[in-house]
């Protein structure tokens, strides 16, 4: 099943054998045996590489969930285990693990006493295998086809803004009226978190909107101060600004208009299967963004 997994999400033989880190006929045959067991085809070539025929296509969303389902089984179990050592390396974004990961590292390496953690905060995207990095947290799409990605939470993305600047310019109640107000545009636009294009729903209807703004930021941090200080208003993720969501610093406006989730993803190089403490602590990461913002006060 992790052979043809592999074959499916990478496209090749070739690609699936360097993620598996086995050799490429090994693979084929892995697939060609799969394929004499089940009696059907599996896959079939085109000009874009291998592709999954239906009964593939069927096979494939059932044995991801069947690995996966055994996945959360094991690591649910090595959670609790004291058995891990070593430097785990991290990567993720200043905000996301401010708020949400550091102030529940002491669970986890109480936990894990012989385990170190050395935590990267960039917004910029890090290059995982040069840097040595063990797992990597990333909100947004990931298209990178040189890592294993899992995605671990989602969240609203929400229009917000201060009482101060809502008294001073207004309340915006539909995505139009948002061109008229002053926005602090996050100009990190990783696959789609930041920007100033969006597009909002309601029902069958789309309203594309393209914000403007006298201020750009580049670091979540700097938005989410400019946001408070009453500067104008943001389009961001609930994770961004879950403190002052819950303190009433800042509040969400258009909401009868729903823009795309986000999902934050784990993500470990391809080179090598994942080491069991960066699977442990995605696990972990990902009980924890579960809980509302509240519980990890």
């Amino acid at each position: 099943m992790e052979t043809f997994i592999g074959v499916v999400e990478t496209g090749s033989f070739s690609a699936a054998a360097k993620r598996l880190r086995v050799g490429q006929p090994a693979v084929s045959k892995s697939v060609a045996q799969l394929e004499r067991r089940l009696g059907v085809r599996l896959l079939m070539r085109s000009t874009r590489g291998l592709t999954p025929t239906e009964a593939g296509q069927n096979f494939y969303e059932r044995a991801r969930r069947t690995i996966e389902e055994a996945d959360e089984a094991d690591l649910a179990a090595r959670v609790a285990s004291p058995g891990l050592v070593g430097i785990l390396r991290v990567s993720a974004a200043v905000s996301l693990a401010c708020l949400h990961i550091v102030p529940r590292l002491p669970f986890f390496l109480a936990a894990h006493p012989s385990l170190s953690v050395d935590l990267i905060l960039s917004d910029r995207q890090v290059d995982l295998i040069p840097e040595g990095v063990d797992i990597a947290f990333r909100a947004g799409q990931v298209r990178d086809s040189s890592l294993i990605a899992r995605k671990i939470a989602t969240c609203r993305r929400l229009v917000l803004g201060a009482p101060s600047y809502f008294e001073r310019a207004g309340v915006p109640a539909t995505p139009a009226e948002l061109t008229r107000h002053m926005a602090v545009i996050y100009s990190e636009q990783g696959e789609g978190v930041g920007g100033d294009n969006w597009s909002f729903r309601q029902g069958e209807l789309e309203i594309p909107v393209t914000l403007s703004g006298r201020l750009r930021i580049s670091a979540a941090e700097g938005v989410r101060a400019a946001v408070v200080g009453g500067m104008g208003l943001a389009i961001a993720s609930e994770w961004m600004f879950a403190p002052e969501i819950a303190s009433g610093a800042v509040r969400a406006v258009v909401t009868a208009w729903p823009l795309p989730a986000l999902d934050l993803w784990a993500l470990f190089p391809a080179s090598s299967r994942p080491s069991d403490k960066a699977r442990t602590f995605a696990a972990f990461v990902e009980a924890e963004m579960r809980k509302p913002y509240s519980a990890q006060e």
